[in-house]
């Protein structure tokens, strides 16, 4: 007798090799410990972006089969995946969609006989706990406490290792220390694109990372073409300002005289008039001189100390000021 196959399993079969026939990325995910409430969340945020189907292993290798797919591929595909998950999409290559399922990843308090995923370290120090049974609570689930100043503080740091088992005790003094060590999502574990199979860790790319050595690498061949002179549409307007820049450089000091250095030579020569005239005695300086080094003394901030000691030098005696006045009209005669 021919055993008689439920109508849902071969519209689900029938479903998922409409799917595997499909362009795109057919990707595997696990789902295992997630809860109903949590997927339908999952599914609701994804659905614009990619399909998701719930199958049975069996049924999807059927599927596969009937899609004229090689069983090795769903094979590599499903490994890790203990509550399998189809996901398809056309929209979006297999890198992005491991970044959007990443995204789903969140820690759910432990429940008893399940194991840590990966090391888990209670530091040690106070605690947000009043005194109470809560202090033999920690102690007995191998988590030293004890009170101190009023309040119940770990010990010592306490390291739980990758696949201890987790007891239900334990489970619920880590969740009362917000620690939720089950981590529950979406976990991709292999995509196909175009008949090229991916791990999960061939995806996991630290986008972050890979943006800063492409930036950097970029700056560094930039700085390199300028400073070889390598002339090309990014580089050349950079050099045409370097060898402005350069060229004007080289004008001032040489003293050449046009439009553009002009203006940079008569301001150079008029500080270093302003530097030699602040080294004279304020006798040998006109009425004009002395009030551009007042203003210039005013910019500068000069400190009342200085200020004081320039007026003090003007009290010369009149006779010296006399004769000095007689042969010299003053440092101003030299810049007209």
């Amino acid at each position: 007798m021919i055993p008689k196959v439920a109508g849902w399993k071969k519209e689900r079969v029938s479903e998922l090799t409409e799917v595997f026939n499909s362009d795109g990325v057919v990707a595997i995910v696990d789902v295992s410990g997630v809860p109903a409430s949590n997927m339908i969340d999952m599914r609701n945020s994804l659905r614009e972006r990619m399909s998701i189907t719930m199958a049975k292993k069996s049924l999807m290798r059927i599927a596969w089969s009937e899609a004229g797919r090689p069983s090795e591929e769903l094979d590599t595909l499903l490994q890790g995946a203990n509550q399998p998950c189809v996901v398809h999409s056309n929209s979006m290559n297999a890198f992005e969609i491991f970044g959007e399922l990443e995204k789903t990843r969140q820690g759910r308090a432990a429940k008893a006989g399940e194991t840590f995923p990966e090391d888990v370290t209670i530091p040690a120090g106070p605690t947000e706990f009043g005194p109470g049974p809560i202090v033999g609570e920690f102690n007995a689930v191998g988590i030293p406490a004890k009170i101190d100043k009023g309040k119940v503080a770990i010990q010592r740091a306490t390291t739980f290792s990758k696949g201890d088992e987790i007891s239900a005790d334990l489970g619920i003094m880590l969740a009362k220390l917000g620690i939720n060590p089950i981590e529950i999502g979406l976990i991709l574990t292999g995509a196909i694109e175009e008949g090229h199979i991916f791990d999960s860790s061939d995806l996991n790319l630290d986008i972050d990372g890979l943006r800063s050595d492409i930036i950097s690498a970029t700056s560094g061949a930039f700085n390199l073409a300028c400073n070889m002179g390598w002339f090309s549409d990014v580089t050349t307007p950079r050099l045409i300002s370097k060898a402005s820049g350069e060229a004007l450089s080289v004008a001032v000091e040489a003293g050449i005289f046009n439009d553009v250095t002009a203006q940079i030579i008569l301001s150079k020569a008029s500080m270093q008039a302003m530097s030699i005239a602040g080294q004279l005695d304020s006798s040998a300086l006109d009425e004009e001189l002395i009030t551009a080094l007042g203003a210039v003394a005013e910019s500068n901030e000069v400190a009342p100390s200085e200020v004081t000691e320039t007026e003090g030098s003007e009290e010369e005696p009149e006779n010296e000021e006399e004769d000095e006045d007689a042969g010299f009209g003053g440092l101003g005669d030299l810049f007209g």
